[in-house]
């Protein structure tokens, strides 16, 4: 069963816009960004469920974006709703309760707050094991934008919050690929494998290395779709030289153990 841990759609009427307002500086989309546009892309690349990833860039847009995740609910889809430090936690909280929600997406280079901001943490803080976390890490916007996260702040996260269910996204940090290695090995952190414009453009043995170190029980595929293919992604972890079992782990059974879903994959 084959998960995709980092994809992101809007509603068909704004995704052509929104798409084009949130696109990182050198890359071209590969997808519309809709939901039938990621249906079919799952379909032609054998992907069992994809995570729809919501964010709001600025807090008025905070319930809206939950609204609109939480209807994606499916079983090829799960739902990962936003907050935004301009909230209090407890109006954060009560979004994703009212809609059901228990995993969100943090963007710091569109939300434009940093990794850790105190008013994150008290977010964090309050979702305890409840609320999963996956983050944006790294580079992708101007040098203001890219000090807002990078590898130490995960470590940091991760060892003052234990209990949170905490993802990093592009390894730990794009374009921070060494960094990451060096400063989260070892770490508590689950970390995801997108790299647009592709996995691919990165040396094998330095990521079979890194996911074989950290353990694949603590890896994700992603494909951060629809910034990059699906197929080519997952045939990008097929060629790294990973062990059948690793292989399963990373496409799908650690995202099925942390997700709770039934797969033939999760251990």
């Amino acid at each position: 069963m084959i998960i995709d841990a980092h994809t992101h759609v809007w509603p068909d009427k704004i995704a052509h816009a929104a798409l084009s307002g949130n696109r990182l500086p050198g890359l071209v989309a590969r997808g519309d960004g809709t939901v039938d546009g990621l249906t079919r892309d799952m379909s032609e690349s054998g992907v069992d469920a994809s995570c729809c990833l919501g964010i709001a860039n600025e807090a008025r847009h905070v319930d809206r974006v939950n609204e609109f995740v939480a209807g994606l609910r499916s079983p090829e889809r799960f739902g990962f709703g936003t907050v935004h430090v301009d909230l209090s936690v407890e109006d954060n909280l009560a979004s994703l309760r009212r809609h059901g929600i228990t995993a969100v997406k943090i963007h710091p280079l569109f939300q434009r707050y940093a990794l850790n901001d105190p008013r994150l943490w008290s977010i964090f803080e309050a979702f305890g094991s409840e609320i999963a976390v996956i983050t944006h890490v790294g580079e992708g916007g101007s040098p203001e934008a890219n000090a807002l996260s990078n590898p130490g702040m995960i470590r940091d996260i991760a060892r003052q919050f234990p209990d949170l269910r905490l993802m990093a996204c592009h390894f730990g940090g794009y374009k921070l690929f060494d960094d990451a290695r060096e400063i989260l090995e070892g770490v508590d952190v689950v970390l995801e494998t997108s790299w647009p414009p592709s996995l691919a453009t990165l040396r094998p043995e330095r990521v079979r290395q890194l996911i074989q170190r950290h353990g694949a029980e603590r890896i994700v595929f992603g494909s951060d779709w629809p910034m990059t293919s699906p197929a080519e992604e997952i045939a990008a972890i097929e060629a790294l030289g990973l062990s059948d079992d690793e292989v399963k782990l990373v496409l799908g059974g650690t995202m099925a153990r942390i997700l709770d879903v039934p797969s033939p994959w999760r251990r």
